[in-house]
């Protein structure tokens, strides 16, 4: 708290916003506004008997509360949104997209179950080994330098694109599309025994379901490849959103608890 002879010494250019104004930012209600400005918990100045809360300081303040920046190990995708939003986009984009979609980290690491999978990911991934060919093959989506997504032919022979997701200036994780067939297709009998090696698993696995894979022609690759980093973009926006209510829902209960209790003199 300071008197606003202070506040104008400081040369202060902010605006000051109203006790009215700050129970609507806050959604707490005007006694907890006053109790916290008395305690020195809520930026604010005296303007005469009533106070008012110069709107940067304030602004500032609720940002820099615990929640607001969330620690490197802790700030990732994952941590923002919960397994069950990112499951619940997947599932919608794998349907959007006609096609396989999986949410990763930046590393390539899944923080979903694959949505909307075709057959033949079905069939291999059943199969140990096979899942860790798919992450490798998704970590070298990450680290691809193409900021655009284009279309890689991944372990399995088909072809997967993706986009990266941002929080603020991190990169956090990756949309994954995939499953579509490549032109020509299928393999070869010789091609798709390779295959089959290369995952560590029995031939008929893989020969038994080359016909179960998304088939697109080139307008709809490029359909999805559009879609790709707007669809990035909105879960950017999302991690961004979520943070900063996180951080203003952790600042509103510091503000709010109970002062420290006085003592009496």
């Amino acid at each position: 708290m300071q008197d606003m002879q202070a506040f104008d010494r400081q040369g202060a250019s902010s605006i000051l916003l109203t006790t009215q104004d700050v129970q609507r930012l806050m959604k707490v209600d005007r006694s907890t506004v006053y109790r916290m400005a008395e305690d020195g918990r809520l930026p604010a100045v005296k303007v005469g008997r009533q106070w008012r809360f110069p709107s940067d300081r304030l602004h500032d303040f609720l940002s820099c509360r615990p929640g607001a920046a969330l620690p490197e190990d802790s700030a990732g995708l994952a941590a923002s949104l919960g397994p069950g939003a990112l499951q619940a986009v997947s599932d919608f984009l794998g349907e959007a997209f006609g096609a396989m979609v999986v949410l990763t980290d930046i590393q390539g690491q899944p923080l979903t179950a694959p949505s909307n999978p075709c057959g033949l990911f079905s069939a291999v991934h059943r199969y140990p080994g096979a899942a860790d060919r798919c992450v490798e093959g998704w970590q070298g989506l990450a680290a691809e330098v193409d900021l655009e997504p284009q279309w890689r032919v991944t372990p399995l022979g088909f072809l997967c694109a993706r986009s990266l997701i941002r929080r603020g200036e991190r990169l956090v994780g990756m949309v994954v599309a995939g499953g579509i067939a490549p032109e020509p297709w299928p393999p070869s009998p010789a091609e798709a025994a390779a295959l089959a090696e290369n995952l560590g698993v029995p031939s008929e696995a893989v020969q038994g379901h080359l016909s179960e894979v998304f088939q697109r022609d080139p307008r709809e690759r490029d359909r999805i490849l559009h879609l790709l980093p707007r669809s990035a973009a909105f879960l950017s926006r999302l991690a961004a959103e979520h943070g900063r209510l996180a951080g203003r829902l952790e600042a509103i209960a510091a503000l709010v608890a109970d002062p420290p209790q006085r003592s009496e003199t």
